[in-house]
C-alpha cells in the first residue's frame, strides 16, 4: 500500500551553485516558507550527473528536487513553492495581485537584468546604451514602489526574491567595472534595498562579498581581456 507523505516531511533537495542569485531567491522562499532542504553545491565546470539527470534540457541550476521529482527553472521553482507550501505566502491572494508580481518578475529577468550584464559585459558606446537602458528600467522600480514598503505592500513578496539580487551584485559590479546606480534617483530603490537586506532571513544568506568581487573580477577579465 502507498503512504503518502505530507508536505512538512517530503524530502525536498535544492541543486544550485554558492553565487547564483537565481538559486538565493529560491532559497530565500524555502526559508520563508520554514521548508528545511538539503543544499547541494554544483560545479558548473564539472556538472553532476545528478544534475544532469534532473535538468537535461538546460543542464544549469538552480532545480528543487522534492519527494525524487525534478522542478528547473527559479521563477517557475518559485511558483511551485507557492502551490505546495501554502505557509507565509508569496503571491497575494488576489489575480491582479498575482498578475503584478508575475509581471515585474518577469521584467527583472527578461529587461533588467539582462540590461546591466550587458553592461557589464561590454565596452565603450555598447555599454553605455546597456546602462542607459538599465537606468530606464529603474525609472519603472522606482515608480513601483511608490507608496510600499516592498513591492507587493507590507511583506516580502515574488518580486521582492527576484530584485534581490540587485541588493549585493550591483555593489560587487561597481566595485569590479564601475557601474553604479545613482542613488540620489533612486531614493525609493534604495530603501528597498535596505528594507530588503535587513530582514532576518535575507540577510542570513548572501554569498560572501569578498568571494563574489574575485569570481567577477574574473569574469571581468574574461570579458575585457588585457591589451
Amino acid at each position: 500500500m502507498k503512504v503518502e507523505i505530507p508536505n512538512s516531511m517530503a524530502e525536498v533537495k535544492l541543486f544550485k551553485t554558492w553565487s547564483t542569485p537565481f538559486g538565493a531567491r529560491v532559497v530565500w522562499a524555502l526559508k520563508l516558507k520554514g521548508i528545511q532542504y538539503e543544499a547541494i553545491d554544483e560545479d558548473l565546470s564539472n556538472k553532476s550527473a545528478l544534475l544532469l539527470q534532473y535538468n537535461p534540457v538546460y543542464k544549469k541550476v538552480p532545480v528543487l528536487v522534492h519527494d525524487g521529482k525534478p522542478i528547473s527553472e527559479s521563477l517557475v521553482i518559485l511558483e511551485y513553492i507557492e502551490e505546495t507550501w501554502k505557509q507565509n505566502p508569496i503571491l497575494p491572494e488576489d489575480p491582479l495581485g498575482k498578475a503584478k508580481a508575475r509581471f515585474w518578475a518577469k521584467f527583472n529577468d527578461e529587461k533588467l537584468l539582462p540590461s546591466i550584464w550587458s553592461a557589464f559585459t561590454k565596452e565603450g558606446t555598447e555599454r553605455e546604451e546597456a546602462m542607459g537602458a538599465a537606468l530606464e528600467s529603474l525609472k519603472f522600480v522606482e515608480e513601483e514602489l511608490k507608496g510600499k514598503k516592498f513591492f507587493g505592500g507590507e511583506k516580502i513578496g515574488l518580486a521582492d526574491l527576484v530584485f534581490g539580487w540587485l541588493a549585493n551584485l550591483t555593489r560587487v559590479f561597481e566595485e569590479v567595472a564601475g557601474l553604479k546606480i545613482p542613488d540620489e534617483r533612486y531614493p525609493l530603490l534604495l530603501a528597498w534595498l535596505q528594507e530588503f537586506s535587513e530582514h532576518p532571513i535575507i540577510k542570513d544568506y548572501w554569498p560572501p562579498h569578498d568571494k563574489l568581487v574575485i569570481k567577477y573580477q574574473a569574469l571581468y577579465e574574461k570579458f575585457h581581456p588585457a591589451k
